[in-house]
């Protein structure tokens, strides 16, 4: 039996499918856009226009790169403020021309350099959280490998969240809550089973709405799957007016951690 830690540094395999992996096998003609319109572009954070079967949609994925080089290049999927401010950028677009937004999730967190937080990453995160709690447009997320952190949640703001099921979710990587419970990183496999961030235990807690079955030896039939079912999920929530759709997204979130 896999355990958690086990199924975190999994997620970090050069192996696994990348976010520019899914954008390429989940739609069609894909055009990329770049910038945030204030600093710089961002490559660890791909977005642009696309189409699920003739549906026109704005996609938006982490991305990790898969060797050394494309990794330095995206900054292992760690995205500095202007990646959120890009990505924001997209929603709003995608907002005021009525296209559905998919967002495809795997960073172990924002980054958390100097230059980043200078020019304000804890503020591009929080305006993303904002901003698309009341984004008049439906929203998809989908968490295909590390779910980290607030880096994660800034584009996790949706009307359904999916995980795939070996990919975790969590408030902090299993490393870093070992050091600052114990100050001890060695302990990270046992933060990692604290932690609850597998996506039988997200999925348990209701922090998501669908667990996507993995093919590991046939992607292309994860793929295939995953195309009919945000094509249905499309179907089903476009008959909401923007009202009822924002509604549903704040009580979706509310509802979180309610054991009463």
């Amino acid at each position: 039996m896999t355990t958690a830690y086990e199924q975190v540094v999994a997620t970090r395999s050069q192996e696994r499918l990348t976010g520019l992996d899914f954008i390429n096998g989940l739609f069609t003609d894909f055009i990329e856009l770049h910038g945030d319109r204030r600093f710089a572009d961002d490559p660890a954070i791909v977005g642009g226009l696309a189409y699920l079967g003739d549906i026109p949609i704005t996609v938006i994925a982490t991305e990790k790169g898969r060797d050394t080089k494309s990794r330095i290049k995206r900054n292992f999927g760690t995205p500095n403020p202007e990646g959120y401010r890009k990505a924001l950028r997209l929603m709003k677009q995608a907002e005021k021309f009525n296209r559905p937004i998919i967002c495809i999730i795997d960073t172990s967190g924002a980054f958390c350099g100097i230059g980043a937080e200078e020019r304000g990453q804890g503020q591009a995160v929080a305006e993303n959280l904002y901003e698309m709690m009341t984004m008049r447009t439906p929203i998809l997320s989908i968490l295909v490998g590390e779910g980290g952190s607030g880096g994660a949640l800034a584009l996790a703001i949706a009307d359904e969240v999916w995980i795939l099921e070996n990919a975790v979710y969590s408030v902090i990587s299993p490393e870093g809550c070992a050091n600052i419970l114990w100050r001890d990183p060695d302990r990270a496999k046992e933060a990692a089973e604290h932690l609850k961030l597998t996506a039988k235990d997200v999925s348990k807690l209701g922090i998501v709405d669908k667990v996507v079955k993995e093919h590991e030896e046939e992607p292309d039939i994860m793929l295939d799957s995953l195309v009919t079912d945000i094509s249905m999920w499309y179907e089903k929530i476009s008959k909401l007016n923007n009202d009822e759709l924002i509604e549903k997204r704040y009580e979706r979130f509310r509802k979180i951690g309610d054991y009463m």
